[in-house]
C-alpha cells in the first residue's frame, strides 16, 4: 500500500510538473506541491549522488540531473513566492550568504494566501 502511496505522489507531483509546467514562472503553487516536488528531487539527488560515488564515471548523471532540474525548481520557488503575494525576485535573496537560503526556506514554509491575489487563484 505504501509503495502505491509512494508511486502515486511521485507521478502527482513531479513527473507531471515536470512533464506540464517545465520552465512555468507564473501563476502559484501551494506549500505542499512545492516540498513534495522537492523532497523526491532531493531522493533521486541522493540515489544519484551515491551510485556516483561507487562507480565514479556514472557521476556525470548526477550533474545531469542537477542542471535539468535547476530552471523547473526555480520556477516552482517563483511560483511559491507568488502564492505568498511576493514577486519572484525575492527568490534572489537566496545570494545573501548564510542568511538567504535560511530566509527563502521560511518564506517557503509560509502559509500562502487563501484567496485570489495579484498572481491569481489560490493554488490548490
Amino acid at each position: 500500500m505504501n509503495g502505491e502511496k509512494f508511486k502515486s505522489g511521485f507521478n502527482t507531483y513531479f513527473v507531471d510538473y515536470l512533464k506540464n509546467d517545465y520552465v512555468k514562472f507564473d501563476g502559484r503553487v501551494s506549500r505542499r506541491q512545492y516540498w513534495m516536488f522537492a523532497l523526491y528531487s532531493m531522493l533521486i539527488s541522493f540515489v544519484l549522488g551515491f551510485v556516483g560515488g561507487l562507480i565514479p564515471f556514472l557521476s556525470i548523471i548526477s550533474l545531469l540531473y542537477v542542471l535539468a532540474i535547476l530552471v523547473p525548481s526555480v520556477g516552482l520557488g517563483i511560483r511559491r513566492l507568488h502564492d505568498l503575494n511576493l514577486s519572484g525576485w525575492f527568490f534572489l535573496i537566496c545570494i545573501i550568504p548564510f542568511i538567504g537560503g535560511i530566509a527563502l526556506v521560511l518564506l517557503f514554509c509560509l502559509p500562502g494566501d487563501e484567496k485570489e491575489n495579484n498572481f491569481g487563484a489560490a493554488a490548490k
